[in-house]
């Protein structure tokens, strides 16, 4: 049975794999496009710009210069914009949702001057003027359809990353060990500094190890963890989610570990760099033990997520769950990770990361305590080297 678990796991992985390789492989054959005409912003003590218009919130403008690389910059320190691409102007006392008319949000080549934006709608021709004052956002016209029109598909936008590492000696003892992560997000709309709707996130993890040595019987470590999370957002901070996760660990005698659950989440710090959620749920859990009979559990989730990113692109992340059982309050458990993200080459990374893992009620004979620390190499998916 054991071998068949391991197989049906390999295969699983395998799978995934070949998946992200396909999508990678599509993505390499999409036709390049005409380079666009660039764009031009001149700052009130004249320096000009030249690049492309990103955005525009919270009273900054996003810009991308050929030469400066990103900057973000006050409406007030800017004397003229123009733009080749179309952009739509979203007002504040509009509020954005899916299938939001387009009546109601002019879009067009952009031209600023003395604080009012004219937009040029290259459909009709006609002009219309909103004030800097009144202009909540500035959002890519193409951007602007796919998440707030039309909305992206289940396939579209999805980030996160990919990591392996491995170590192998061969002397008079042989071992041999292959660690692995996928970590994959979806929001709905992607861009971070629009409001929510949704978000999924996919994990899977795992580490298989092997020592041979002579006249003695081969250990074997096998760890897997897999879990799936879908939030919806009733506010820009608050969302309710259900979630499901699934563990192996022979090094603690678990055979499975079944969690299905459902709660509320809090996003406590959000901007580009820094992100903290709280969460708290109901779960129920199954626990199969190699040598004892079966438990099904009912407690309660209560988990923290945290994000950074600093200097040189650098990301931090970290997570802490605990899970107590209401009805055998002997039979909780408290899982963490943390993992440091540095960037190498475009979407190459290198992580160094580690996973703790306690479980209070493991057959006698095995320990409480689960730790592993890995190094990899990452691939980065989509705009982002990690999860949001």
């Amino acid at each position: 049975m054991r071998y068949l678990n391991l197989l049906h796991t390999a295969a699983c992985v395998a799978a995934i794999c070949t998946f992200s390789a396909v999508a990678f492989a599509q993505a390499q054959k999409r036709p390049a496009t005409s380079k666009p005409e660039s764009d031009v912003l001149i700052s009130t003590d004249g320096e000009k710009l030249i690049g492309k218009l990103i955005q525009s919130n919270d009273g900054f403008v996003t810009f991308h210069s050929n030469i400066a690389g990103k900057i973000k910059i006050e409406w007030s320190k800017i004397q003229e914009l123009h733009t080749a691409e179309q952009f739509a102007v979203v007002k504040k006392d509009v509020k954005l949702r899916r299938n939001e008319r387009g009546a109601n949000i002019p879009q067009g080549t952009l031209s600023v001057a003395n604080q009012q934006i004219q937009i040029r709608s290259s459909s009709t021709g006609d002009t219309q003027s909103v004030s800097v004052a009144d202009a909540e956002y500035l959002i890519a016209s193409d951007t602007f359809e796919k998440t707030v029109l039309r909305g992206a598909g289940p396939l579209e936008d999805w980030r996160g990353a990919i990591t392996a590492g491995a170590s192998v000696v061969l002397a008079t003892q042989k071992s041999r060990t292959y660690t692995g992560n996928i970590s994959l997000i979806r929001s709905v709309p992607p861009e971070d500094w629009l409001d929510p709707r949704n978000r999924t996130i996919l994990n899977f993890g795992g580490a298989y190890g092997i020592l041979q040595q002579p006249n003695t019987p081969d250990l074997k470590t096998e760890i897997y963890h897999a879990d799936a999370e879908h939030d919806e957002y009733f506010t820009p901070r608050v969302y309710a989610f259900g979630q499901v996760a699934f563990d192996h660990n022979v090094s603690q005698g678990l055979r499975l570990e079944q969690v299905y659950g459902g709660g509320i989440g809090w996003t406590v710090i959000k901007n580009p760099n820094e992100a903290f959620d709280l969460k708290t749920s109901l779960s129920y859990v199954e626990q199969q033990f190699q040598t004892e009979p079966y438990q099904n559990l009912l407690g309660s989730t209560f988990a923290e997520n945290y994000r950074l990113k600093f200097v040189h692109k650098m990301l931090f992340t970290e997570q802490i769950s605990a899970t107590p059982a209401w009805n055998n309050l002997n039979a909780y458990s408290i899982a963490g990770n943390a993992a440091l993200t540095i960037p190498l080459y475009k979407r190459l990374n290198f992580t160094i990361g580690s996973v703790d893992t306690f479980l209070n009620n493991p057959p006698p004979g095995f320990r409480k305590n689960s730790f592993q620390l890995t190094t990899g190499l990452t691939y980065s998916l989509g705009a982002d080297n990690g999860t949001r």
